[in-house]
């Protein structure tokens, strides 16, 4: 199969699932979204949730990945905390596909897939939780619940991929700075 041709499939569905939902985006608004004859597209994919499986766990792979990268930096815990959030900004702003996956469509996802995806975000929110917790521990966090404070960061950035366009009033790096400020001002000592 053409991996690229593959991808511009998956972008194409990612696209569509942010705009309609997956529910309501059938194989023949996909076909159309790529100028192809909805019988050629199972040449390239076996169906929609083939591609928002793809989407789900080559997303919650870079952001582990991402993740331990942050764990394994030498820094303070309230800049971990940040660049994390700053992981969360560009990827909203730079990533459809990550973005749409990782906020709702994933619940779409047929067993196996669906119990495997839930343990592989659960591990990201908990090790997230665990670098609040230590930041706090160390008196980099102000006190507070490490679960609550997790949730309203990922809730702070989750609006970015629907309402994020680079020819807004601020650029990208003036979003990003701002928001993370916001953020950081609240939790940080």
């Amino acid at each position: 199969m053409n991996r690229s041709k593959k991808k511009v499939i998956q972008i194409a569905a990612a696209k569509l699932f942010r705009d309609r939902g997956y529910a309501a985006t059938s194989m023949r608004d996909l076909a159309e979204a790529v100028h192809l004859k909805a019988s050629s597209l199972y040449n390239h994919i076996s169906g929609k949730e083939e591609i928002l499986k793809d989407i789900c766990f080559e997303t919650s792979q870079r952001f582990l990945e991402a993740l331990e990268e942050v764990e394994k930096k030498d820094i303070s815990y309230s800049e971990k905390i940040r660049h994390l959030i700053q992981l969360h900004i560009q990827t909203a702003m730079t990533d459809v596909t990550s973005i749409t996956a990782f906020n709702d469509e994933w619940r779409h996802l047929s067993e196996p897939h669906l119990s495997t995806f839930k343990t592989i975000r659960k591990e990201y929110e908990n090790r997230f939780r665990d670098i609040i917790q230590q930041g706090m521990d160390n008196h980099q966090i102000r006190n507070g619940d490490p679960t609550i404070i997790l949730y309203t960061i990922l809730s702070s950035v989750r609006w970015l991929y629907d309402w994020y366009r680079p020819d807004r009033v601020l650029t990208s790096s003036e979003l990003e700075d701002s928001i993370i400020n916001i953020l950081m001002s609240g939790i940080a000592k």
